[in-house]
């Protein structure tokens, strides 16, 4: 198993076994039920418009830790920069070992990648997503965005940054939708 490997090839570093995902949110509303008392007919503004922001989100399912950004687009150069910010967030390096899920986007498989030291990215097969604790971040996000209409995206942006540091204050809530029985427990 990879994560023994990594273990035994930096036998004084601590090794965490994160995963990471981004999801487009954007002004095309997102719809869902709601409860309504019988025959009344529930109403939800919607104002179809196709600008996107993308909510990058880091979990670290073992505690419930989790990183967030939020970024205009997916590029490679950008994923790349990513990493660095994530590794200079947690601490990675040669002391610290985090072994990052993600899936196989070719701005996360590409060679130009720049993968700082003490990252070591992990490839989920492709078509997936089952597999990915990340994913499960996203229903919980969306509930600050639901039946809702945004003006601009500066307002959909407050919003959504509220949101994710509510999450980031409930590891425990974290923990139980993104910890899989599978999941390997280290450290």
């Amino acid at each position: 198993m990879l994560v023994r490997q990594v273990q035994a090839e930096h036998p004084s570093a601590t090794v965490q076994l994160w995963a990471f995902d981004e999801h487009r949110i954007g002004l095309k509303p997102i719809r869902r039920r709601v409860w309504a008392r019988r025959g009344s007919q529930p109403v939800a503004v919607v104002h179809h418009r196709y600008e996107w922001l993308y909510l990058n989100g880091f979990v670290h399912p073992q505690s419930g830790l989790t990183c967030w950004w939020l970024l205009p687009t997916v590029r490679i150069d950008i994923f790349s920069q990513l990493l660095a910010a994530f590794a200079q967030e947690v601490g990675a390096g040669p002391d610290k070992i985090v072994l990052l899920v993600v899936d196989c986007a070719g701005w996360h498989t590409s060679e130009q990648v720049q993968v700082p030291e003490g990252i070591i990215l992990v490839f989920l097969p492709p078509y997936s997503p089952e597999l990915q604790p990340a994913e499960r971040l996203w229903p919980l996000t969306n509930t600050a965005l639901a039946n809702r209409c945004f003006a601009s995206l500066d307002d959909l942006i407050a919003v959504q940054s509220e949101r994710c540091r509510v999450l980031h204050a409930q590891p425990e809530r974290i923990r139980r939708e993104t910890r899989y029985h599978w999941w390997p427990l280290i450290e």
